[in-house]
């Protein structure tokens, strides 16, 4: 283990910063299948599929003699990665979903060994009420941020129709807006109000990561350590189709749809365990990307040298003030997608998150990657939910012959409460809540999150077309 010659590349700072004392991060990918799985399905796919997509799969950390952290090839062990948990046999679908519950919820605490590759596969041979079978991707952070791990999955996999074809993706760029006629006079009051947005969201994200804790609510326990005890992870279906009836008839986008619901679903649920809550202080921290990219790039393409979206951790943070729970929004829920769609508009339109990003580079400059750590589990911490999203391919996947019925991922290592992630996967939008186990009734949760969907549903429907004019 003394022998550097065969070192790759230096760790990244945000590889570093993920894996700290304070701060070890992963990301897991859920993979439903039709059929069931078996090992030898999943060794063919460990050996000849996942490790080839990128060196630092079969990589450890390394100090070198100068103290700085490297990747270091080493030798890779199928039955060190690769975990097929025993159940017992022949047993009610209920059944399965308890083992399955309670085997998520372990590994989710659980870190992987440091003299090893910093990822596993969990093989789920049993059928669930979900599926016939499931694949785990555990995937440490410090190899990269979510565009790349999912992407890297989505590498290993095919489209169902037609395997010779590339998988496509629902383009994440907004429509170009038209050619303004007065030039620079007409832009020039935006973009002061973009500054000074920026500047003000900046500042205040600093307060808040620092000085600021939200409420203590049905929502955030502020616990010591919530990132060490046991979570629970569930799952809501939406239709994509059903969600862009409601685009259409609102007039916005889908992700103002999807995070309204969020927004008013977590209200709902405050008010369910304690009314008084409803009007606290809680901040959503969205997870973003800082990769100004439509869709996903190849894996090889991630890895030259002159990508535009290189392989790694590109990723920033926003602060959004979960809206308040009032008489109105109670008689038109509609007020939540309204509110929502102004916070993100706002939040386009600003520059906050480069300069985040800037901060943090500047930060592991001048006190190194211990403190941008503790300053990332700081920002964590003061928040009330964490919230992410990923796009999903359009079309139906296979894996190894085998037809993928539903893709969804989580993240862990932080000290939230709650983490709700959203992806898409063909004509379908999935969002997994993981919650503090026996702090968060994730059964009343999720049901509040449904309910919040069927609420603005009705009322959108009930109302005129938007006009276009």
């Amino acid at each position: 283990m003394n022998n550097f010659e065969d070192i790759a590349e230096p760790v990244s700072p945000s590889g570093r910063y993920f894996n700290t004392q304070v701060l070890c991060a992963y990301v897991f990918g859920f993979l439903e299948s039709e059929v069931p799985i078996e090992f030898s399905q999943a060794k063919y796919l460990f050996e000849d599929v996942f490790l080839p997509i990128n060196p630092r799969f079969s990589s450890i950390m390394v100090r070198d003699e100068g103290g700085e952290m490297k990747w270091k090839r080493v030798e890779v062990k199928a039955e060190d990665h690769i975990k097929v948990p025993i159940f017992p046999e022949n047993e009610s679908l209920e059944l399965y979903d308890q083992y399955y519950d309670e085997y998520v919820s372990k590994i989710l605490m659980e870190r992987t060994p440091q003299d090893k590759p910093l990822w596993e596969i969990h093989v789920i041979k049993y059928p669930t009420s979900n599926a016939a079978g499931t694949l785990i991707f555990k995937l440490h952070h410090a190899l990269g941020d979510g565009y790349s791990l999912v992407g890297a999955l989505l590498s290993c996999l095919q489209r169902a129709d037609d395997p010779s074809l590339p998988l496509s993706f629902p383009s994440r760029k907004p429509s170009a807006s038209p050619p303004s006629k007065k030039g620079f006079f007409r832009g020039f009051p935006s973009t002061v109000f973009s500054f000074l947005n920026s500047i003000s969201d900046f500042g205040w994200s600093i307060v808040k990561s620092s000085m600021i804790e939200d409420d203590q609510t049905p929502i955030r326990s502020g616990e010591e350590g919530v990132e060490f005890l046991p979570s629970v992870i569930s799952n809501i279906s939406f239709s994509l189709d059903h969600i862009k009836k409601i685009k259409s008839k609102l007039g916005v986008t889908i992700n103002d749809v999807i995070t309204g619901v969020i927004f008013y679903g977590i209200r709902l649920y405050m008010q369910e365990i304690n009314n008084k809550a409803t009007t606290a202080n809680s901040t959503g921290l969205v997870m973003l990307s800082t990769r100004n990219i439509g869709s996903y790039q190849s894996v090889q393409d991630m890895m030259k040298a002159d990508s535009k979206s290189p392989w790694g951790n590109h990723i920033s943070f926003l602060h959004v003030n979960i809206p308040k729970l009032s008489q109105s929004s109670l008689s038109n829920p509609l007020e939540f997608v309204w509110k929502a769609q102004k916070i993100i508009k706002r939040k386009r339109n600003s520059f906050t998150v480069f300069l985040i990003e800037w901060l943090l580079d500047m930060e592991l400059k001048l006190r190194g990657h211990e403190a941008v750590a503790k300053h990332i589990y700081g920002t964590l911490r003061n928040s009330s939910v964490v919230i992410s999203n990923l796009i999903g391919p359009v079309e139906p996947m296979v894996l190894a012959n085998h037809r993928v019925k539903g893709l969804y991922f989580t993240m862990t290592g932080g000290p939230e409460s709650i983490n709700i992630a959203v992806i898409s996967y063909a004509r379908t939008l999935r969002i997994t809540l993981k919650t503090q186990k026996g702090f968060i009734d994730e059964k009343k949760f999720k049901f509040c999150m449904v309910e919040a969907f069927e609420v603005i549903t009705k009322a959108a429907m009930e109302m005129p077309n938007k006009s276009k004019g």
